[in-house]
């Protein structure tokens, strides 16, 4: 059995502490906020707190706070020696401070607390400077079900890099087709069958082999009819750039 002590609940810290509290090897002895009233409606399950100084003993220390927080936060923490770990994609594990062992728990996902997920469709990417913590992490991380990958500082910085193409930019275009559509009062629902049929595909075929559209057709015809439909500059510019990106790509 691993002791859990989560510290923030922000997105991640409550979908972690939801997953790890149905975990069966896993205890989770307390929970940490800066504001006791976020976490006050779970105090009939766990401990919770407001105070540092009130940490109790565990296991693990799980940093589940934003990137700017994990250095100062790990500087304060009232003790020496536990291995404390963050959950961010884009945060060196020497940004830990040294006086504890240190750790990445890094759940390659979206968070949004009202969304439901399945952790065990998330793969959990550790890293640890000592061997046995990495041991620790692992068996942590496989109590949530879904896969466990060991991965480097670099390897995490490209991975969360690649995060913010496949996850922010794709919402953001798909905000953009929102405002498209509605601009000639047409259902963007229509268009859901086919995001999911995008992601779906790239299950099994590489992104280059499953690439389609006016741009790989070198369709100029369709290409100045669209750009002729589109308002806004913005959404030119955008468009012209994802253009010229598909076409170099496949040598057109």
């Amino acid at each position: 059995m691993i002791s859990v002590i989560i510290l923030g609940a922000g997105n991640i810290g409550t979908h972690l502490y939801k997953a790890l509290k149905k975990a069966e090897n896993v205890t989770v002895n307390q929970w940490y906020n800066r504001s006791i009233k976020t976490i006050n409606a779970f105090q009939t399950e766990v401990d919770v707190t407001d105070d540092l100084s009130q940490l109790k003993e565990a296991d693990v220390y799980v940093l589940a706070v934003s990137d700017e927080a994990v250095a100062p936060i790990s500087k304060l923490l009232p003790f020496e020696n536990k291995l404390v770990v963050h959950t961010a994609g884009s945060v060196n594990i020497h940004d830990l401070d040294k006086k504890n062992r240190r750790g990445v728990f890094y759940p390659l996902q979206s968070f949004t607390k009202t969304a439901d997920l399945d952790f065990s469709d998330i793969p959990i990417c550790i890293e640890t400077l000592e061997k046995s913590d990495y041991n620790i992490l692992k068996s942590l991380a496989s109590g949530l079900g879904g896969p466990v990958k060991k991965v480097n500082s670099d390897q995490r910085k490209v991975l969360h890099l690649a995060a913010v193409f496949v996850n922010n930019f794709s919402n953001q275009l798909y905000r953009i087709a929102h405002e498209i559509v509605e601009s000639e009062a047409a259902e963007f629902d229509l268009l859901k069958p086919l995001i999911l049929e995008t992601a779906k595909k790239v299950q099994d075929l590489s992104p280059y082999m499953a690439q389609t559209g006016p741009a790989k057709r070198n369709n100029q015809k369709t290409i100045k009819k669209h750009l002729a439909l589109l308002e806004k500059e913005q959404h030119k510019q955008i468009y012209k750039l994802m253009t010229k990106s598909i076409q170099d790509t496949h040598g057109n």
